[in-house]
């Protein structure tokens, strides 16, 4: 007698027949089986993120701001009756260890993913969590093509790359008065893709734009890309890259005596590793930057600050407490849908609307990038971070306070 399996049953095992063929055994191998997750004690929320490699300290600060979501909703009894339960993986902002990581999170069971921060990492991880149905909540992955696919599980409480870009040229252009810029990447793809916007709009503005190349991230100094910069004696210089090389970057132009009226960074030179590893060479270095964690206003963020300070005994750093929005807004996604089913929670991400973040406002628009993104100005002064310009609803240049 042929024993009929039930409908659930034959579902996964077409599923594992799909992967078998498509995927290979060792994917297959860290699958789980759907509804699994769904019947776990705790509420399984993946966090993919650099723990090891150059960009550790970044990673390790995202980190903590995800366990600071989580214990807050833990202690107001968690989600649907159950824990919130992080599930870490190193992706080493590498692509193929992404990749990795994202299957193993797949097979751990995890019902949504919130982290992120090197774009060029979260690429193949957002495209394991699509196959996989599982939303993608990014914390500080800012390339437009993440959420440009038309996949549905994208989403961010960061701004995008074509948002900083004309923010930076902007502040260029009315603010430091510049006429000739330079332009530096490294060449991946967040860097890449924010040079490539900044570029765009100081043509626009009629702005010169000198030099723009790459560097190779990972050596031990820049003198030469320096002088070569240096030697074109544009008013600005823009690296577009992470904090690392920003720093040596820095430490080149002073230490060489070479001018350069002002050295500028994207979001990714923010970390306070940069201020540590240049010294006084950071002074005066000017960042475009979603808001820093510090100079948030609201009565959550003050509490953010507080708490983080508190529990690790440094000062957060800058994706922190975006991360934390990333876990709670899913978190309240889990709540709205009545659900842990991937695809309930994805579709009640779609409706959150007026989401009261630490970071502010959250919701999304129907690419899943968030409705009000809003970019600032901040300057190193005094080995720290500091305000230094925003626009005000008007569109007008204030100094921050």
């Amino acid at each position: 007698m042929t024993v009929r399996q039930p409908a659930a049953a034959r579902v996964w095992s077409s599923l594992r027949r799909a992967a078998l063929a498509g995927f290979g055994i060792a994917a297959l191998s860290i699958a789980a089986a759907p509804g699994a997750a769904w019947a776990q004690e705790t509420i399984k929320i993946g966090v993919p993120l650099p723990l090891s490699g150059g960009y550790a300290m970044a990673g390790k600060d995202i980190l903590n701001g995800a366990q600071l979501a989580a214990d807050d909703i833990n202690r107001r009894g968690g989600v649907l009756g159950k824990k919130i339960e992080l599930v870490q993986e190193d992706d080493e902002c590498d692509a193929d260890k992404a990749a990795q990581a994202a299957q193993t999170l797949v097979g751990k069971g995890v019902v949504a993913v919130a982290g992120g921060y090197c774009s060029s990492a979260a690429l193949p991880e957002l495209r394991v969590f699509h196959g996989a149905g599982l939303a993608y909540v990014m914390d500080a992955s800012t390339n437009p093509e993440l959420t440009e696919k038309g996949w549905d599980n994208a989403f961010r409480t960061i701004g995008r790359d074509d948002e900083q870009g004309p923010f930076a040229a902007k502040l260029m252009k009315e603010v430091l008065h510049a006429k000739s810029v330079a332009v530096v990447n490294d060449n991946t793809t967040y860097s890449k893709g924010l040079a490539e916007n900044a570029v765009q709009a100081l043509k626009q503005q009629g702005i010169e734009v000198v030099y723009d190349d790459a560097l190779t991230p990972g050596q031990m100094d820049y003198a030469d890309v320096a002088k070569q910069v240096a030697a074109l004696k544009p008013d600005v210089v823009y690296y577009t890259g992470y904090y690392p090389e920003a720093a040596l970057l820095a430490r080149d132009f002073h230490q060489l005596k070479l001018r350069v009226k002002y050295f500028m960074g994207g979001d990714g030179t923010t970390q306070p590793t940069l201020i540590k590893t240049a010294g006084s060479a950071a002074n005066g270095m000017i960042c475009t930057t979603a808001p820093l964690p510090a100079f948030l206003t609201g009565a959550k963020a003050r509490r953010f600050v507080d708490a983080y300070k508190k529990a690790y005994s440094v000062e957060p750093g800058p994706y922190s407490i975006y991360e934390y929005d990333a876990i709670a807004v899913t978190a309240k996604a889990i709540e709205n849908a009545n659900s842990t089913k991937p695809a309930d929670i994805v579709a009640a991400l779609h409706e959150i609307s007026n989401f009261n973040g630490a970071t502010g406002e959250i919701a999304f628009n129907e690419r899943g990038d968030r409705s009000k993104a809003v970019y600032v100005a901040v300057i190193v002064k005094g080995g720290k971070f500091q305000t230094y310009r925003h626009l005000d609803r008007n569109g007008r240049w204030v100094a921050s306070k």
